[in-house]
């Protein structure tokens, strides 16, 4: 079965010393070589987002997220794995699930 690890992270990530940061990147990275991961992208920051809804026919936009949160969607692994308890274990590995984040494990509907 596919999973989908949503990786839920924290802005104060984003303040840590240049060599940390590239040491947590460098976890990342290793992860996407393991077996199983079909892929993986990271996504910019929530102030780079778009919002669109719609009402009454008209798409309306606004900037960045519309709700405050303390943790936001910061990437996505895609996995291919035997059963939940292997996914799960490679959530454990993600470093925003130690950095004060998460990371959702949903099972892909595949079609």
């Amino acid at each position: 079965m596919k999973y989908a690890l949503l990786i839920y992270g924290t802005p104060e990530v984003r303040e840590l010393p240049e060599e940390e940061l590239t040491g947590i990147i460098a976890e990342y990275d290793a992860i996407t070589g393991e077996p199983g991961v079909l892929g993986g992208m990271q996504l910019q920051g929530t102030e780079s987002a778009t919002t669109v809804r719609v009402h009454d026919g008209q798409a309306l936009l606004s900037d960045g997220p519309f709700v405050d949160a303390k943790e936001y969607l910061g990437g996505i692994f895609v996995f291919e794995a035997d059963d939940l308890d292997a996914a799960t274990a490679m959530a454990a590995r993600v470093p925003a699930a130690r950095m004060g984040g998460a990371v959702e494990v949903r099972p892909l509907l595949e079609r």
